[in-house]
């Protein structure tokens, strides 16, 4: 530790993370910052070109509402994101992102990413709410506004934020270090803004041995969102909305052009199409069973029961709905142009978004014209854009939300001064990629309003500065005085590597919080089990070691994880219910309970007891449509 040098950087406004939410924090926030003489930083442990969830890039931008061309409302999209979620969101959040996620697309076209129009001129459209685009580069247009906006000086790449400072009940910055030089950093400002994504690897996945690391969501989003949060004594929400994927197997393709552009089947080995010959099923998830779109979870759970019987592989049937497109053009020379367009798109889709599923139809000699692919439903992981919805609680806006759901700055948690959104922020799921850009905007702008209206600096006690600091560079000083007492460094008595770590922490959420080898299954005797030994793995964490730093990271990236988990199982305990099949199954409560249960199943862990609280929290619904107000300028 003696080698590390301190780094002390003061700001304003502090924005971590360099994501999508991340970006469009940035953008908003200098906007109105350079108005009122505001200092922004941001910080992210990669680089912004390709940081976060969309790095790879995307080939469909997945929240588009179109309101302007008439055909959806607000109450459209709210209507669809609550009947996906069975029930639990919060109406105002989603109805704040969805009348601003527009701007936001069209501020990435202006911006240079290519947008598939028709001949006439309009978005081409995957669903009702996609629009598919050339988006290799996604990530890169994105981050080029943001880094322009902030400029470069006020960015810091290739630092990694372990947790939060406090100022009492107030956030007062974010400790971390650097990935690539002996800095500790220390971050002081008025406001932190928290988007570093949400979690992977916690539970473990499909792909092991030389797929180790493959996953549907980056590898290297740790929960660093929620431990963040939870540290700092936050509320947090929908903590038990874990999401289960089905994609390509083992590359982790997409499906949603096979689906929705394509109109592929998916059928189990016998031909047979699960949506309709276990149909009788959706019965018993009344009203949300027989919803349009059919919830993801309910689609997932059809296609596992087929799975439980034997009946698998399940394929998507490419060759099918390519033969059925090409076929509708009668001229014979035009449908063999037609079917050459179908294929390029279909290699396009995982060349935008999924590199390794084109070179693992490419391995195995799957040609999507001529054989169908296999799908299978992934590991489950943490976010709040995407089909999942944990985050933390976060204070709607002014002019829709209810008195409950409103207690100061929007997009503000219960902790004074920290912001959060895309994935960082909860029960507001369906923002994807736009969508957590569009919600970055609205907290960014709320921060720099929240560091105008709080000129003081908060307090820093040097003290805690240096206790967090011996803490979060001990992995270090452990591995160099431990290593010699064994002849393999990564086996030694003294002390566990993060690797290691993170397979016994893969293990017990497998096995016991409903991982893929448990079907996705669990109950209260496995959930209090998995708990004891999520209590012997937190022990263990403090004997963590890092060779480099490198592994530093690694060894808090996976008590990031830990964190997640403890939230996942006790909130997973504490909602007595089945209510997404799907993405869980509790065995021992395998029913929805309206009555009880049709509520926000909340946490907050107290950094003052040292122990969890739980509550719930009510669902209430905005009646009428809010306006379309113009809130946003960068």
């Amino acid at each position: 530790m003696a080698n590390f040098e301190t780094v002390e950087v003061v700001t304003d406004l502090l924005i971590l993370g360099g994501g999508m939410a991340a970006c469009g924090a940035a953008v908003e926030a200098a906007y109105w910052a350079k108005k009122n003489n505001i200092k922004v930083t941001l910080v992210d442990k990669a680089a912004m070109d390709r940081s976060g969830a969309v790095a790879m890039g995307l080939s469909a931008i997945n929240q588009y509402v179109g309101l302007k061309d008439g055909k959806n409302t607000l109450k459209d999209y709210v209507d669809y994101v609550r009947n996906d979620l069975m029930g639990i969101t919060r109406e105002d959040l989603v109805a704040n992102i969805a009348r601003h996620v527009d701007s936001t697309v069209h501020l990435f076209e202006k911006w240079g990413l290519p947008i598939w129009k028709d001949e006439d001129g309009n978005y081409v459209h995957e669903g009702r709410w996609q629009l598919m685009i050339n988006g290799e580069s996604y990530k890169v247009v994105v981050a080029e506004a943001a880094k322009n906006a902030l400029g470069m000086e006020n960015i810091y790449e290739r630092v990694f934020i372990v947790g939060p400072l406090m100022d009492g009940e107030r956030v007062a910055g974010a400790v971390g270090f650097s990935v690539r030089e002996n800095k500790f950093y220390v971050f002081k400002a008025k406001a932190v803004l928290a988007a570093m994504g949400g979690a992977v690897h916690v539970f473990k996945p499909r792909s092991s041995g030389e797929g180790l690391g493959r996953a549907w969501y980056p590898p290297w989003n740790s929960g660093s969102s929620a431990y963040f949060t939870l540290k700092a004594g936050a509320e947090m929400t929908c903590q038990e909305v874990r999401f289960i994927p089905v994609r390509f197997k083992d590359a982790y393709g997409p499906v949603g052009a096979w689906f929705l552009l394509f109109k592929s089947r998916a059928t189990n080995a016998f031909d047979e199409e699960y949506m309709q010959t276990r149909r009788p099923e959706l019965d018993n998830w009344v009203p949300y069973g027989h919803v349009k779109p059919i919830p993801a979870n309910l689609r997932n759970w059809l296609g596992m029961l087929d799975v439980m019987e034997g009946k698998g592989p399940i394929y998507m049937r490419t060759e099918e709905a390519i033969e059925k497109l090409s076929q509708a053009e009668p001229d014979e020379k035009l449908r063999k142009k037609k079917l050459k367009e179908l294929e390029a798109e279909a290699w396009e889709d995982f060349l935008d978004m999924t590199i390794s599923q084109a070179i693992m139809w490419a391995g195995t000699n799957v040609a999507p014209e001529e054989k169908p692919s296999e799908i299978a439903a992934a590991e489950p992981y943490f976010i709040g854009s995407h089909s999942g919805a944990s985050g933390a609680w976060v204070s709607g806006p002014e002019d829709m939300a209810p008195e409950e759901y409103q207690w100061g700055y929007c997009n503000m948690s219960t902790v004074q001064g920290l912001f959060c959104a895309g994935d960082a922020s909860g029960a507001s799921s369906h923002k994807f990629s736009s969508g957590s850009h569009a919600e970055g905007r609205i907290a960014g702008k709320a921060a720099v309003k929240y560091c105008v209206d709080n000129s003081d600096q908060p307090n820093v006690d040097a003290s805690e500065v240096e206790k967090l600091k011996e803490e979060i560079l001990a992995p270090l000083d452990r591995f160099e005085e431990f290593k010699k007492a064994s002849s393999d460094p990564d086996i030694n008595p003294n002390y566990i590597k993060p690797k290691a770590f993170m397979f016994r922490l893969q293990k017990i959420m497998d096995e016991y919080a409903g991982g893929v080898s448990a079907q996705f299954k669990t109950s209260k005797p496995l959930l209090d089990k998995g708990l004891e030994l999520l209590t012997f793995l937190q022990e263990d964490s403090e004997k963590l070691a890092a060779s480099d730093l490198h592994e530093l990271m690694r060894c808090w990236e996976n008590v990031h994880r830990m964190w997640q988990a403890e939230a996942h199982v006790r909130t997973l305990l504490f909602r007595e219910e089945t209510r997404w099949p799907g993405y869980y199954y509790r065995a021992d409560t395998p029913k929805m309970d309206q009555k009880n249960w049709k509520c926000f199943a909340n946490c907050q862990w107290d950094p003052n007891a040292k122990q969890w609280n739980m509550m719930k929290r009510e669902i209430l619904s905005i009646v009428g449509e809010p306006a379309d107000h113009e809130l946003l300028g960068g």
